[in-house]
């Protein structure tokens, strides 16, 4: 009988599907924390330690499991995509750390996780996750580079003057040559992958941007509720689609 440690694999298979909801959950992730810390006012430090705990709780139950469950799965990167903006936002604004010593710092710790993952004999694969450890550490590296992502997006958005939609723009260039690299060349799938990953969460964060802010400001005012409610419709809807046509499980 297989342990809790050697069950079916968690993780679902890595499609274009995979990455729709991937990115849904992002811009879901910028638009919820920002209600949360701004139109709520709980602030960042308060919204962050709140959304640790709820990730604390998703982690649990997928880490429960003992084969590929998509809601909890999906949970978990949503809870990752939201805490790790109000994370952003706080060691940015609340600690003044800026967008570029925070982005340096979340690089150097995700690199210090797949280290660790991959000196622990690990084999840092992100399709075929069957022990404990090597699951922990792939939901730390998640939660990292959603954090690190975000720090990146923020930084494009407001400081680069490329604006919401140029800042995407750039982003969605950038995720397409990585796809170009991945069907083209040798590249580590496993490099590729993380790239794709971090691109991906500021690439949610500018078009969360976009979806909330003012005509003004280059946006397109849904204000934050609106777009969090027209995301979680979108995202709900992706994962159902996708589980009744039982695709993106691996066994």
């Amino acid at each position: 009988m297989a342990t809790p440690s050697e069950t079916f694999s968690k993780l679902p298979t890595i499609t274009l599907w995979f990455w729709f909801i991937k990115i849904c959950a992002t811009t879901l992730g910028e638009t919820a924390s920002d209600h949360l810390s701004h139109s709520l006012g709980f602030g960042y430090a308060a919204t962050s330690l709140g959304l640790l705990i709820i990730f604390s709780i998703t982690l649990a139950l997928q880490l429960l499991a003992n084969g590929h469950h998509p809601w909890r799965f999906w949970s978990v990167i949503l809870a990752t995509s939201i805490a790790g903006t109000a994370i952003s936002d706080y060691m940015d604004r609340s600690l003044g750390l800026g967008y570029t010593t925070g982005s340096i710092i979340l690089l150097g710790l995700l690199i210090g996780i797949l280290l660790v993952w991959k000196l622990s004999g690990g084999v840092l694969s992100v399709s075929d996750i069957r022990t404990r450890r090597d699951e922990v550490l792939y939901w730390m590296a998640i939660l990292v580079s959603n954090t690190l992502g975000t720090a990146l997006g923020d930084f494009l958005a407001d400081d680069s003057g490329l604006g919401f939609a140029g800042s995407a723009g750039l982003i969605a260039g950038l995720i397409a040559v990585v796809t170009l690299l991945h069907w083209t060349t040798q590249l580590s799938k496993v490099v590729l992958f993380w790239a794709a990953f971090i691109l991906t969460r500021p690439l949610g964060a500018t078009l969360g941007d976009l979806f909330t802010k003012t005509h003004e400001q280059g946006g397109l005012d849904l204000g934050t509720l609106g777009s969090t409610a027209l995301l979680t419709v979108m995202l709900f809807t992706s994962i159902l689609w996708t589980n009744n046509r039982g695709s993106g499980v691996n066994h």
